[in-house]
C-alpha cells in the first residue's frame, strides 16, 4: 500500500438563526463535544436549548482573539444603535436589543414574510483576564463589534456603543 495522506479540511457552515428542535440542538452539542472535547470545561456542560419564541430574534455572533484583544462581532441588521445594549457583569458579556417592526399594512398582498422582528438577549462567558473597564464597542453597517483587551479581571461595566 502506498502512503496516501488525505488532507483534513473542516467545512465551516453558516446557519441562519431559527428555532431548533431539541434533537437538532442536542446533536449539535454532541458533535461539538467530540470535535473539541476540552473546550467545554469553562462553560456549562449543556447550555440551555435555544428555542425562539414569537417576537424573538437571535443574531449570529463570532468571538475570536486578535493580538491580545478578545473581539466579539454580532450581526444585527435592521437594529438601530439606540436599540442595542452591551453589558459585562461577573465576566459575562450580555448583548441585547430589539428590532422594531415598521407598521404592517394589512391591505398589501404579501407573497413572503421572512424578516424577523422582536427582542433578543445573548450572553457569553468571557475568557479570564479580560479588562471590562477598557472595553469598547462600535456599530457600523449592521455589525456590532466589541473589543475587550486582556489584562486584569474586572467585575462590572456598561459599554457605550460608538
Amino acid at each position: 500500500m502506498g502512503n496516501n495522506k488525505k488532507d483534513k479540511t473542516e467545512l465551516v457552515t453558516q446557519n441562519r438563526p431559527r428555532a431548533l428542535s431539541p434533537f437538532e440542538e442536542m446533536e449539535r452539542h454532541v458533535e461539538d463535544f467530540f470535535r473539541h472535547p476540552f473546550a467545554a470545561f469553562d462553560q456549562p456542560a449543556w447550555p440551555p436549548f435555544k428555542f425562539l419564541k414569537p417576537g424573538e430574534t437571535s443574531p449570529s455572533v463570532d468571538i475570536f482573539e486578535d493580538k491580545g484583544v478578545v473581539v466579539v462581532r454580532a450581526e444585527v441588521p435592521g437594529i438601530a444603535k439606540e436599540d442595542l445594549q452591551v453589558n459585562i457583569s461577573d465576566n459575562i458579556l450580555t448583548i441585547s436589543g430589539e428590532k422594531k417592526q415598521e407598521t404592517k399594512e394589512e391591505k398589501k398582498n404579501y407573497h413572503r414574510l421572512e424578516c424577523s422582528y422582536g427582542s433578543f438577549c445573548r450572553r457569553f462567558r468571557l475568557p479570564q483576564g479580560v479588562e471590562a473597564d477598557k472595553a469598547a464597542a462600535a456599530f457600523k453597517d449592521g455589525v456590532l463589534e466589541i473589543r475587550l483587551p486582556r489584562g486584569k479581571d474586572s467585575s462590572k461595566k456598561t459599554i457605550p456603543i460608538a
